[in-house]
């Protein structure tokens, strides 16, 4: 792959384009962080706001451990452990990614 630069033009190796294809696991798991937080903030907000629509909200007892709607208390502990999910599928998932990512360069 070549890039056009002010200088001329540059070849850049397969190493460098697979560099450039990885997942940042850091950035992956901030930005999955903030969605599952938005996201819990606004399934509370429209259970508070709208408490008779025929939308579950149990489901977040399965996966926010010591969950029950709706304390101030569990309320802080959703906002964490959905920071906590995000950070956990970022990790999980950007290293398996990137491992294959790799695996597949090499093989290429």
């Amino acid at each position: 792959m070549t890039h056009i630069t002010a200088t001329g033009t540059e070849r850049v190796g397969s190493h460098r384009e697979t560099d450039a294809r990885t997942i940042p696991i850091i950035t992956l798991g901030q930005a999955l962080g903030a969605f599952f937080i938005v996201s819990y903030t606004i399934c509370i907000v429209g259970y508070l706001l709208f408490p008779g629509l025929p939308v579950k909200h149990e489901f977040l007892e399965i996966f926010l451990p010591g969950f029950t709607l709706l304390t101030w208390h569990t309320f802080f502990l959703g906002l964490i452990e959905s920071f906590v999910w995000g950070w956990y599928i970022a990790i999980v998932f950007g290293a398996i990614y990137n491992f294959f990512l790799r695996r597949a360069a090499r093989e290429a």
